[in-house]
């Protein structure tokens, strides 16, 4: 019995051991030919993309990591675009839509969010491109109205910084800030031209407290 568990532990089968399918370490370093590599190539996409869905430029990286030759690597990965197991596009899209929902995050916060994970140019403007100015605008203000509770008792001033500079850190652009941040106070009755405010020169968002 003994034995039989020894000659166990030492074949390598498909690559990975284990009962979670992650790769053995030893496996990967001995699967030197292209057929070895490519198989182990599989396997790792797969695992990650059950996991979640992973952009071609995430999985490239995973293999490089694991030593897979870049040729096997790209070979792999285009079949897997071939199949649409990796689709850049439909990636930046469900993001986006995912994102915006979730967090409030504007265009600019996707986009460098979808370049970091390195989707192409092209595919961010598309994706980005669902999301409406309208729709922005009224995330903005949904945001800005959640948060203002929360500021009551402070200056004018101090408001004004605490919920431009929660727009801006989502990615929304001054200008839109600024209108929904006075919009917001404006319902609650404040006057900002009454308190010294004028918004046309307005406080630097990235100062928040």
């Amino acid at each position: 019995m003994r034995g039989r568990r020894g000659r166990r532990r030492g074949t390598a089968g498909d690559g990975w051991p284990g009962t979670d399918g992650a790769p053995g370490r030893d496996s990967e370093l001995d699967a030197e030919s292209p057929e070895g590599q490519e198989a182990a190539a599989r396997q790792i996409c797969l695992r990650m993309l059950t996991a979640a869905p992973r952009t071609h430029a995430q999985l490239a990286a995973a293999l490089r990591k694991r030593g897979i030759a870049d040729d096997v690597a790209e070979s792999v990965l285009g079949r897997f675009a071939e199949v649409r197991l990796i689709d850049d596009a439909a990636f930046a899209e469900a993001w986006v839509e995912s994102r915006h929902h979730g967090r409030g995050l504007a265009r600019r916060a996707l986009a460098a969010e979808l370049r970091q994970r390195g989707v192409a140019q092209p595919d961010i403007a598309a994706a980005v491109g669902t999301l409406s100015p309208q729709r922005e605008a009224e995330t903005a203000r949904a945001l800005a109205e959640r948060r203002l509770a929360a500021t009551r008792g402070l200056p004018p001033d101090a408001r004004i910084r605490r919920l431009t500079g929660l727009l801006a850190r989502k990615g929304y652009p001054p200008g839109l800030a600024y209108r929904v941040v006075k919009e917001a106070l404006e319902q609650e009755g404040i006057d900002l031209a009454a308190t010294g405010i004028d918004l046309d020169d307005p406080p630097d968002p990235d100062s928040a407290e």
